[in-house]
């Protein structure tokens, strides 16, 4: 009888934890990418010889100004730069002699050491979309962000398998005094996910906050010998380094934390209308911020690349997905690459106000340039909208979603026994079909990408269960994500740690919100 009931058990047993399997959560991350893919090389070597000489001229003749920064000053002065008031003008070969001692690539740690990202050489890490002091989504429309919504956002982003870095500020929390939001928006990413994240920059002493909260996370001596953040350091184009942002740069670099450098280009506004033109005030900017990183810790990682765009002549307002800022973005890793350092650009860039046919038709463009010009750190992969201005939920969701094609194309054409599939060819045969033979069954689950976010169902099942357009489905991902949610383990004491430092530094201060 026993033996009667053993099989019985082992079949229930079975289906019951099939059926647990179908609805248990899973918070999938997928690893960073790895292309198999050449890189789309747009400049033959004439054109860039001279972009690069013209670059050089740039620096020895015109300069590039360091404003109310005299620490920077003496930096150059002592290495052999020509120092006028706040200009700098760099000899020929030193900004790229400088250069040389940024690692080529170098790893960023995540608190779960599975999260760890490789920056540089023929990866892509992808973070999501930094800065926008509003937010959209469905129900609410467009209005000013608040903690709550960064909040929803890092935990977005911790749930969406195909983001490896849970980025800085996701959207500005404008409910919190801008003195202390940098606190609370550090601790989030460092509670609520546990994937690799970004310091602040808007002052150095935010700077510093973030790798004193970093040394609570990770312990002060593995911050000062391994690299657990990521910083934005925009250029105040054209050819300057404003003293706030350069402050913070120092402070990082000084810490051995990355920076990125770079460029905030508008094609015709902070840099010329030819692409030429903009290649080169780009490769001069790069120079000097990584070179000036070097300055301050020779050996200290650095990010180089540009935020590109161009301009609507009649509104001023900037225009993506064009093909000019595709040259110059394909030009720019070109010309990086030389540099032997890991690239930043592109990004799910738009300039529409909804997530429509415009924002996807601009995104797909620069998503896609992205990959083929051989970007290592895609900032602002998913939920850009209304040319930065708008953090949306739905477009979150739809450009994740859309990040794991990225990870297809860049798999490559798989060439082993199993891609060359000639025992289904052989199967099958002429006249055959493919569905049932052997290499399929092997295959159907892994073998294409699949969405989870598009309707591929027929018309009647579609139009029966509501005609919903992708917004609406967005919208009801969103939700899901968001109640699917599990927060990832934290020790206690780490956490405790965390607390009492946000508390006492705020408590230090005013609020201030100008």
């Amino acid at each position: 009888m026993n033996e009667a009931v053993a099989p019985r058990r082992a079949r229930g047993g079975g289906g019951a934890a099939r059926r647990a399997e179908r609805t248990a959560v899973r918070i999938e991350a997928a690893r960073f990418i790895e292309r198999n893919i050449p890189n789309l090389d747009i400049l033959n070597d004439e054109t860039i010889e001279i972009i690069e000489r013209n670059a050089e001229t740039v620096l020895a003749e015109i300069g590039v100004n360091f404003p109310e920064n005299p620490a920077a000053l003496q930096r150059w002065r002592d290495a052999g730069a020509e120092v006028q008031g706040d200009r700098v003008r760099i000899p020929r070969g030193l900004a790229r002699q400088l250069c040389a001692t940024a690692p080529g690539s170098f790893t960023q740690h995540a608190r779960n050491p599975e999260r760890n990202v490789e920056i540089g050489g023929r990866n892509l890490v992808l973070a999501p979309v930094y800065g926008p002091p509003f937010v959209r989504d469905i129900n609410g429309g467009r209005r000013y962000a608040t903690m709550e919504d960064f909040r929803n956002f890092v935990k977005l982003g911790y749930m969406s398998k195909w983001l490896h870095h849970s980025g800085g500020t996701v959207c500005e929390p404008t409910d919190v005094a801008v003195n202390k939001r940098h606190l609370d928006m550090l601790q989030a990413h460092m509670v609520y996910s546990d994937k690799p994240f970004m310091g602040s920059v808007t002052e150095p002493v935010r700077a510093q906050d973030s790798v004193d909260m970093a040394g609570l996370l990770f312990g002060a001596d593995f911050v000062q010998n391994n690299t657990v953040m990521t910083s934005l350091i925009n250029i105040n184009s054209p050819l300057t380094f404003d003293a706030t942002m350069m402050g913070a740069l120092e402070v990082y670099a000084a810490n051995n934390q990355a920076c990125i450098v770079s460029p905030f280009i508008v094609g015709g506004a902070m840099a010329p209308v030819s692409v030429a033109g903009t290649l080169t005030q780009v490769l001069a900017e790069i120079l000097v911020g990584v070179a000036y990183a070097q300055l301050v810790r020779p050996g200290a990682p650095v990010i180089a690349g540009a935020f590109v765009t161009s301009i609507d002549m009649n509104s001023g307002a900037p225009t993506f997905g064009t093909p000019e800022a595709a040259q110059i973005t394909y030009g720019t890793g070109q010309l990086v690459r030389r540099l032997g350092l890991p690239y930043r650009s592109a990004g799910s860039f738009c300039g529409s106000k909804l997530p429509d046919a415009q924002a996807a038709y601009e995104t797909a463009n620069s998503l896609n340039v992205g990959l083929l010009s051989g970007v290592n750190f895609m900032l602002h992969a998913c939920g850009w909208l209304e040319g930065g201005l708008v953090s949306s939920y739905e477009k979150f969701v739809m450009d994740a979603d859309q990040l794991g094609a990225l990870h297809g194309l860049a798999r490559g054409v798989d060439i082993t026994e199993n891609g060359q599939a000639m025992g289904a060819i052989a199967e099958v045969g002429p006249g055959g079909h493919y569905l049932g033979c052997a290499h399929t069954q092997e295959n159907f689950k892994s073998a294409f990408w699949r969405s989870d976010l598009f309707d591929y169902k027929p018309f009647e099942t579609w139009d029966e269960e509501g005609a919903r357009d992708t917004q609406t489905l967005a919208a009801a991902r969103v939700s899901k994500l968001l109640g699917d949610y599990v927060q990832p383990h934290l020790d206690p004491a780490i956490a405790e740690s965390l607390d009492a430092y946000v508390a006492k530094k705020k408590e230090s201060m005013p609020d201030a919100f100008g």
